[in-house]
């Protein structure tokens, strides 16, 4: 909450500020803080009420689906076209090469290409020579 808003909440710091003003200036102050309360009234009902609609078409989407024998869970995956907690299989290794410590690894062709395979590439080699 900023400063304003918490002196303009505390009644003590209220009145102390309302000293310095006329009753007109008060009354003034008070007509427009009705407006501001009353426009955000209606700006609340008129969220409520989208929300009351969303939660009716829902239920009636839901009813219908009961109706017809349908799970909504299904209609979530149907949606994703994923069937719930697949992955997709790795892909295969396409080259073999030896890294600096003598060790052979595979690579499959996606993502960066491995140093010493782009050192041999450099060099003038092929990636036709790494293949399995």
């Amino acid at each position: 909450m900023s400063v304003e808003l918490q002196k303009l909440n505390n009644i003590r710091t209220l009145r102390a500020m309302a000293r310095d003003f006329s009753i007109d200036v008060l009354e003034d102050i008070l007509e427009k803080v009705r407006i501001v309360t009353e426009e955000k009234r209606e700006e609340q009902h008129a969220q409520n009420e989208i929300m009351a609609e969303r939660e009716e078409k829902i239920n009636l989407i839901l009813s219908l689906m009961e109706e017809d024998g349908l799970d909504p869970s299904l209609l979530m995956q149907a949606s994703s076209g994923k069937t719930k907690g697949t992955k997709r299989a790795a892909r295969p290794a396409k080259y073999r090469f030896t890294d600096t410590n003598g060790e052979v690894k595979t690579w499959t062709g996606q993502g960066r290409t491995p140093k010493p395979i782009a050192e041999a590439m450099a060099k003038g080699k092929s990636l036709d020579d790494f293949l399995i």
